[in-house]
């Protein structure tokens, strides 16, 4: 399989350009930048990589199709809905880590992204890749975002189950800094983050409407959800705390069934049979690791969900999508065994 690779200097698309290299179905690796300069040395752009010889070429749409057999886009948002627009009118397969495809409303991106959307046509013809949930992929597959990966993988079997109150669902998300991607702030700084938490995007997080989506195509009754998200002194890493009133009385061991049962044929998902989970059992992985508890006190739900935001946050979970593409074993290419220590 001819593979490109466009975006490859982020984050993301550095720990993509890593699993491609390491997927015993990739022949060969293509790579693009999404603008009009000369090509350049991949070493250049990834000064850490000084021993690949590739090159990083413009993008070209009609070239990107001819050498290749899908393409996936590691760029922020604003460039796919531009630039991969003949791919998408010709059924090319593409895979999308940007959040230019993620919302079917036009109305929607603007308001939560703040500059114009894609044409409504082309957003209807992209389908949404929670790879662990959603097998039924149209040719260009909307990676999801981090934030939202983590939290519906917790929310999935409270949700599609009505095993909770619709209008009672809280979610407390933390993330490492490489979630806020290469772009200096003053909020990554190291002084900044060393030894500190700090809330940011308070009701705006731009995760939160295809969130919403994904939770009303599931069950509509649920109106709104309460989402804050918290920049945490890590480097790699996403913990989703969730909380939801019981639709009925019920106990830990009735819901951890309801998970169980979700989640028994996702080799990816884990589901623990005590206790809670915590970052490092993911870190380096394409897995999501749920813990599940119930207060007969309080008659609350609560979740915990963690993931590796660079790898089942972004460029594992677009692998993942890449093997259901194009039906190639589901685990192909992912590590499964956590970083550690």
């Amino acid at each position: 399989m001819q593979v490109a690779l466009v975006g490859v200097s982020g984050y993301s698309g550095m720990v993509l350009y890593r699993l491609l290299k390491q997927h015993p179905n990739v022949d060969h690796i293509n790579l693009y930048g999404h603008s009009d300069a000369q090509p350049m040395p991949l070493k250049t752009l990834v000064p850490m990589y000084q021993k690949e010889t590739a090159l990083v070429r413009p993008f070209v749409a009609a070239t990107v199709m001819a050498e290749n057999d899908v393409c996936l886009f590691a760029t922020s948002a604003g460039v796919t809905k531009t630039l991969a627009l003949p791919l998408l009118q010709a059924d090319f397969p593409v895979i999308d880590l940007s959040g230019d495809f993620r919302l079917k409303q036009p109305a929607q991106y603007e308001q939560w992204y703040h500059q114009p959307a894609a044409p409504q046509a082309a957003l209807m013809k992209a389908s949404y890749g929670l790879a662990d949930l959603n097998v039924d992929l149209t040719a260009y597959v909307a990676n999801p975002g981090c934030y939202a990966t983590a939290t519906l993988l917790g929310l999935a079997p409270l949700v599609q189950q009505h095993l909770i109150d619709p209008t009672s669902i809280i979610v407390d998300a933390k993330s490492g800094v490489s979630g806020a991607g290469k772009k200096l702030a003053p909020t990554s700084h190291f002084v900044a983050v060393n030894d500190n938490l700090q809330l940011y995007k308070l009701n705006q997080h731009q995760h939160i409407p295809e969130i919403m989506q994904q939770l009303q195509a599931w069950w509509s009754a649920v109106p709104a959800l309460e989402f804050t998200t918290t920049l945490i002194p890590v480097t790699r890493g996403i913990m989703s705390s969730i909380y939801a009133t019981a639709a009925a009385e019920t106990t830990t061991a009735q819901v951890l069934a309801a998970f169980e049962q979700t989640y028994a044929d996702s080799p990816f998902v884990t589901v623990l049979p005590t206790g809670m989970p915590d970052l490092k059992q993911v870190i380096g992985t394409n897995n999501c690791a749920l813990g599940v508890n119930y207060n007969p006190v309080t008659h609350k739900i609560m979740v915990v969900s963690v993931i590796d935001n660079l790898m089942k946050g972004a460029a594992g979970q677009a692998i993942q999508n890449l093997n259901q593409l194009f039906q190639l074993p589901i685990t192909a290419g992912l590590p499964t065994l956590p970083v550690f220590p």
